[in-house]
């Protein structure tokens, strides 16, 4: 057990910093609240730890050892996050009085989209070249490193939906509006910069 907390404490750090999961949960917590979020919240774990268990049986040694795909995801990862910060802040300032904008993102999209988010490219590459415990089944390991990322992740992406939800009432005041978008936009952009480093 003690072998896990390297493990644990990555998991845990990579997952409640702020990233595109957590940005968009707290818009989406915002815009659709808590219980409606709930399919986009459970389709994060499930597509990371898909993209973790690829990652360690090869994929991610892939991505390592050819820089053009590298450089590839970060520019496509770059300018996916400068859009999705646009679309973060238009979304919501410009709300209507019911607050709802279309539909939250379903359990498949989420899990679909750790493949487009260079942030959970990050994590994985990291965790399946650093992280996997050694058993003497390495399928036991892989499965091992899932279970423990996903289920520290959960947690605390709960943690950020749960922050759009409590603060919505408070984005029907326009300068609130104004002042939390522009924070997720900054946030946003942060993570677009900070994946080049």
């Amino acid at each position: 057990m003690v072998e896990l907390i390297p493990l644990a404490s990555y998991a845990f750090i990579s997952s409640i910093t702020p990233g595109p999961n957590n940005i968009m949960l707290t818009a989406s917590g915002i815009t659709f609240g808590m219980r409606r979020s709930i399919p986009h919240i459970l389709g994060i774990p499930f597509g990371f730890g898909m993209q973790l268990a690829l990652c360690a049986y090869g994929l991610g040694a892939l991505l390592i050892q050819v820089p053009a795909a590298n450089i590839a995801l970060k520019v496509f990862g770059t300018a996916y996050l400068v859009y999705l910060a646009w679309t973060l802040r238009v979304n919501i300032v410009n709300r209507d009085a019911s607050g709802e904008a279309g539909r939250p993102m379903s359990f498949l999209n989420a899990a679909l989209f750790q493949f487009a988010n260079p942030k959970a490219w990050v994590m994985a590459l990291t965790g399946a070249s650093v992280f996997v415990p050694e058993y003497d089944s390495y399928a036991l390991s892989v499965t091992v490193l899932c279970l423990v990322f996903c289920f520290i992740n959960l947690p605390c992406i709960v943690v950020w939906a749960a922050l759009g939800s409590a603060i919505k009432t408070r984005l029907k005041d326009p300068a609130w509006q104004r002042g939390f978008s522009s924070i997720l936009v900054i946030l946003t952009l942060y993570v677009a910069v900070a994946i080049w480093f």
